[in-house]
C-alpha cells in the first residue's frame, strides 16, 4: 500500500531505554526494529540511564534504529527534564513524532517542541502505577492538565481497551481520536518446554520492584501455601528500589531460604523465557497495568496465570486466559487463590494475542495515515 512512497523520517522519543527495564522500553526497542526493518528512518530520542555505571553511548545504531542520548534532570520525582530536546528536534526534518509514554516531562517537552515545530505528533500513553500514594492520587490531574498537548495529538494510543477507555473518559475527547495498538510478545513459536521435576510448585512473580506491584502478596502468602507444599518456592524476577523491603518481609516470615530475588536485562528475553517456561504459576498482583507484556509471554509458554483483579489485567481474567484474586486479599485468601492455580491450573487451549510483528504493522500503517493527511501533504 505505501511500498512506492518515500520512507518515513520518524523520531520516537521516551525518557528511558535499555539498559534500564520496563514495559515501556521493551516496546519501543521491539517496535523501533523491526519499523526500521521495513524501510522507515527511526531515530529514538531518549536519555542516559539512572544509576548505571558501565558507560552508554550518545549515539548508537540498534537493528537499523538509530539511538540518540540527551541529558536530563530526573528530580524532583523522576521529571526527566531534557533542555536539548527542543534544539535537537529543529536539527531534524521529521515526518511525525511518536511519544510512547506521559507520566514525565519529557514527551510535554516533546510535544511543545512538535507544536512550535508544526510537525504532526502522536502519543502511547504506557501509563503505569506508582508506590507513592501521593503520586498515584495526582495522576488524574496530571493528565488533565496535559489534556490541551493531548488534544493536539493527531492519534491517542492505549495498549488495551481498559486503557484507551479510561484516557477517553477521564479526557473528554473524541473517540476518533484514540486507538488501540496492544504491545505484543516475542516467544518462538512452538517452544513450549515442559516443567521440570526440580521445578514443581515453583511460582514466579514477576515486575519491577516497585510496592504497588505486589510482589510482597507472594510473599505474605507463602507460609500457608507451604503448609499445602513444602516445596513451593517463590522466585521474583525484576530490579527496583522495594527490594530490600522485599528481602526483610522474607527474613521475618521465616521463607528467605524459599525466595529468590534476581534482574534480569530487559535485552535477555532467552533467560526470562527459560524462567517463565519452568515456572508452575507465574503471577503478577500489580495494583495497575496498562497491559502486562510478561504476562502474555507466560500464557505463550503455556504457563498457568494468576493476576490481580485490578486495570487491564482484569482483562485476561475476562477472556478466561488467566485467574483473577482481589487486591485485597487476605494471604490466606491469596495462598488458597495459589493453591487452586496449582492443583487445577487453568492453561488455555487457544491463544489470540498480538505478536511485535502485529504491533509494528498496526504503528505503520497509522503513521502513513497520519502523514498523508492533506495538512501535512508537501
Amino acid at each position: 500500500m505505501f511500498n512506492n512512497q518515500p520512507p518515513l523520517n520518524i523520531l520516537m522519543t521516551t525518557p528511558r531505554y535499555f539498559p534500564d527495564t520496563g514495559g515501556t522500553e521493551m516496546h519501543v526497542h521491539e517496535v523501533g526494529r523491526r519499523l526500521a526493518q521495513r524501510g522507515m528512518n527511526v531515530t529514538l530520542l531518549t536519555t542516559f540511564p539512572h544509576h548505571y555505571t558501565a558507560p552508554v553511548p550518545v549515539e548508537e545504531e540498534v537493528e537499523g534504529m538509530k539511538v540518540i542520548r540527551v541529558q536530563a534532570w530526573r528530580q524532583p520525582s523522576d521529571f526527566y527534564i531534557a533542555p536539548d530536546i527542543h534544539s535537537f528536534m529543529k536539527r531534524g526534518h521529521w515526518d511525525l513524532i511518536h511519544c510512547q509514554g506521559c507520566h514525565t516531562l519529557f514527551s510535554p517537552m516533546v510535544m511543545l517542541a512538535a507544536r512550535a515545530e508544526k510537525i504532526p505528533y502522536i502519543a502511547t500513553f504506557h501509563s503505569g502505577g506508582h508506590s507513592s500514594r501521593l503520586r498515584t492520587t495526582f495522576r488524574a490531574t496530571q493528565w488533565k492538565l496535559l489534556r490541551p498537548l493531548l488534544a493536539d495529538a493527531e492519534k491517542l494510543i492505549g495498549v488495551s481497551e481498559f486503557e484507551t477507555n479510561y484516557f477517553r473518559d477521564l479526557l473528554h475527547l473524541p473517540e476518533k481520536q484514540f486507538s488501540v495498538i496492544p504491545n505484543g510478545f516475542s516467544v518462538p513459536e512452538g517452544s513450549y518446554p515442559e516443567v521440570e521435576a526440580s521445578s514443581a510448585n515453583l511460582i514466579v512473580s514477576v515486575g519491577r520492584l516497585e510496592r504497588y506491584k505486589g510482589h510482597q502478596h507472594l510473599i505474605a502468602a507463602l507460609p500457608k501455601i507451604r503448609e499445602a507444599r513444602p516445596d513451593a518456592r517463590l522466585a521474583i524476577l525484576g530490579a527496583g528500589p522495594y527490594e530490600a523491603a522485599l528481602h526483610e518481609m522474607a527474613r521475618k516470615l521465616n521463607v528467605a531460604e524459599h525466595v529468590t530475588i534476581r534482574a534480569i536485562p530487559a535485552s535477555n528475553r532467552e533467560e526470562m523465557m527459560a524462567l517463565l517456561s519452568q515456572a508452575s504459576l507465574v503471577t503478577l498482583l500489580s495494583e495497575y497495568e496498562s497491559q502486562g507484556i510478561a504476562i502474555m509471554e507466560a500464557l505463550a509458554l503455556h504457563r498457568p496465570v494468576l493476576v490481580a483483579d485490578t486495570s487491564a489485567l482484569r482483562e485476561y481474567a475476562q477472556k478466561n486466559l488467566a485467574r483473577a484474586v482481589s487486591p485485597d486479599s487476605t494471604p490466606e485468601e491469596l495462598a488458597a487463590a495459589v493453591l487452586d492455580q496449582l492443583s487445577n491450573p487453568l492453561i488455555p487451549a487457544q491463544l489470540n494475542l498480538p505478536t511485535w510483528d502485529d504491533c509494528a504493522e498496526q504503528l505503520y500503517r497509522l503513521y502513513h495515515t497520519v502523514v498523508r493527511k492533506p495538512s501535512y501533504a508537501l
